[in-house]
Formats: structure tokens, sequence, C-alpha cells
């Protein structure tokens, strides 16, 4: 009994620290879980009533096109920069946009989010779409895209992928991910929920580098589809997403000649023959001058004699008659020994039977009338 003690006690204090570990894991999944519904406070002037210590400032440039539309709007972004205490300028003979805080600013965080509205105003966001970045629960993100691929022909067919034909691929991304989308340029524009900005991130970067968009919208299809039911929301969906592999169709265009690699050998090649070494080994160095021109015209009159009998034969293809066709075709007699002429009757008395087509129209006997007329007709005679 003694020693069965310690064993429990072990055992105790071991099944005591596993719950404590469970404690532990449960809190710490709960603290990372946001329950719905649930919103943040938003800040006021008593969480900082002294207001800021130093004043802060942002500048940015934009581009010419955008100097019309941001002069027309611009007092709608100083109405509502200046709910937040803050103070925006527009300069247009430099081509930039500042803010800055004031004394009566409160929010530290705020001059942050103007910073972000000026941003998406360079960036061609229209203002009605910007102004949402001065909401808590709205966030921004501005994507560079010019420097991820090299060749400019593809960079535009890539970045005209993910906008899809009529807009189609870029207004489904906005309705999955919630939030507004802008391509312009080199930059894609993005405005929404933290949450939303993160997967159109992944999907901007993976479009770029050649993976099309439609596997990943078809991917957060699925997400959006299992996160509505409660009990899966805390499994791994692993299982149920889409698997997609990537395959390398293009091939590099092979020669038509391919050329075949000789052995490596450290000899050298055998040195040609010069024309020294030829007439030596024919025995025409040996000879007279006037004995290798001899040679050399019993040559050019035998290369003579072959060209001109390929020309009389080529002249003399035209004279050749061509074939001619036969006029009448000839006819395959039947064996008369095989003809079966009792069959050949029983099919034409098959055929006088048979009634072919509309039946035949018997004739109308004479009428009375023309009777008489015949009669009156003699009687005038006689």
């Amino acid at each position: 009994m003694a020693s069965s003690m310690p064993k429990d006690g072990m055992s105790g204090s071991q099944t005591a620290k596993k719950n404590s570990k469970n404690k532990m894991q449960v809190d710490e999944s709960e603290l990372l879980t946001v329950p719905d519904g649930w919103k943040e406070p938003a800040f006021t002037r008593d969480d900082n009533p002294r207001g800021l210590l130093e004043e802060s400032s942002f500048a940015t440039l934009f581009p010419k096109y955008r100097e019309a539309y941001l002069k027309e709007c611009w007092p709608l972004v100083e109405n509502a920069l200046g709910e937040a205490h803050i103070k925006a300028s527009l300069d247009l003979i430099e081509g930039s946009m500042t803010v800055s805080t004031t004394k009566k600013t409160f929010d530290p965080y705020a001059i942050v989010k103007a910073r972000d509205l000026i941003k998406l105003l360079a960036r061609s966001v229209p203002y009605e779409q910007a102004v949402r970045i001065l909401q808590d629960d709205v966030a921004c993100d501005i994507i560079k895209i010019g420097t991820m691929v090299r060749n400019r022909e593809r960079f535009v067919k890539r970045r005209q992928r993910l906008i899809g034909p009529k807009g189609s691929t870029l207004k489904a991304l906005e309705l999955l991910t919630n939030c507004y989308v802008m391509v312009q340029g080199n930059t894609v524009s993005a405005l929404g929920p933290y949450s939303g900005l993160k997967e159109v991130r992944k999907v901007v970067m993976d479009t770029m580098k050649n993976i099309h968009p439609i596997y990943n919208i078809k991917t957060l299809m699925i997400k959006q589809e299992l996160s509505k039911d409660p009990d899966l929301r805390t499994q791994n969906w692993e299982r149920f997403l889409p698997k997609f592999r990537s395959k390398n169709l293009s091939k590099r265009k092979e020669p038509k000649k391919k050329s075949v690699k000789k052995e490596y050998t450290p000899f050298p090649p055998t040195q040609p023959e010069s024309k020294v070494d030829k007439e030596l080994a024919s025995g025409e160095f040996f000879l007279r001058e006037s004995a290798k021109r001899r040679k050399k015209m019993e040559e050019i009159k035998v290369k003579q004699t072959e060209a001109l009998t390929k020309k009389q034969e080529e002249r003399n293809k035209a004279f050749i008659p061509p074939k001619e066709k036969p006029l009448m075709k000839k006819t395959v007699k039947a064996p008369e020994g095989k003809l079966d002429i009792e069959a050949i009757k029983d099919k034409v008395k098959k055929a006088k039977t048979k009634k072919l087509g509309a039946p035949p129209v018997i004739p109308a006997p004479p009428t009375s009338n023309t009777t008489d007329k015949k009669k009156k007709k003699t009687k005038d005679k006689g």
C-alpha cells in the first residue's frame, strides 16, 4: 500500500498540469477569436483631453491628370478632416497634398488615417470611397506591382487578367473580400477590412506571378461557405479546399537540325591534304605542263558533253505526246450462262400487276344530248 501512494500522487500532479495546459490553450483561442457583432468603442476627447504634444504632418505628390478632380472635391476633403481637427492643404503649383495636426487634435491615429486618405486620392480612388478610411474598422493597402514583371507586354496582360473581361474578376474579388479595389498604373489600391486586405494582396501577388486569379477566387468562395457553418468554423479546412497543380505547358522550341556533338578527344584532327600532296598521290606532279593542260581540256570536254545531253533531254520532253484517255468506257459484260430468265419474267409480271401512281382515268359514256345532235345532223343531210 505504501508503494502505491507515490504513484497515485504523481498521477494526480500530472493530471493537474494537463488540465492547466488545456485551460491555457482554451484561453488563448478565446482571445484570438473575435465574437460576432463586437465593435471597438470609438476614440473620444475624454480618452485624451490634453491633446498632442508635437505637430506632425505628411505630404504626397499627385499626377497632373488628377489636378482637376482634386480641385473640385478638395472642400469636401477639408470638411471630412476638419471633424478630426486635421488641417489639409492643396498645392497645385508643386502638385502636392499636405495634412498636419492642430492644437485641437486629440486622436493620435487620425493623422495616419489622413495620410492614407491623400495617398488614395493621389492613386485615382474616388472621394466617396477614400473617405471611408477615416472609419476605425476600415484600412487601406497600396500594392506596388510595377517591378514584379520585367517585360512590359507581359505585365499589361497580367494586369488585365486581374481586372477581367468588363471588370468581372475585380468585381468578384470585391464581393468576396468586402473591399474596394482600384487598379491604376503600377499600383493596386485596396480599401476595406483587415481580413479582406490580406486576401486581396495574396490574389494580386499571385496574379503577377502568373497564377490565374480564378483559382484564388474559387478558394475564397469555399471559405465563405465554410465560415457560415458554426461546427466547421473551428476545424481545419484543408480537406475542403481545392489543390491546383502548376502545369508548365510552354516548351522550348527545338531546332529542326540538331547538331550532334562529337566525342571529346585530346588529339587534334588530321591535317587536310594540300594540292601538291594530291598531285603527288595521283602522279600529276611529275607530268609536263602540256600534258596537264591536255588532261584539263579533256575533263572540260566531258563536262560539256554531259551538260549538252541533259539540255537536249529537257528540250525533247516538250515533244513527247501525253497519254490520251479512252473516250468510251469499257463496259463489263455479264456472263450469259448465269442469267436467270425465269426470275426476270416473274419480276415483269409483278410490275404489271402493281398499281403505280394515280388510278387510271375511265372515260365517261357519251350523254344523250350529243347523240340527239348527231341524229339531227344526219336528217339534215338526208
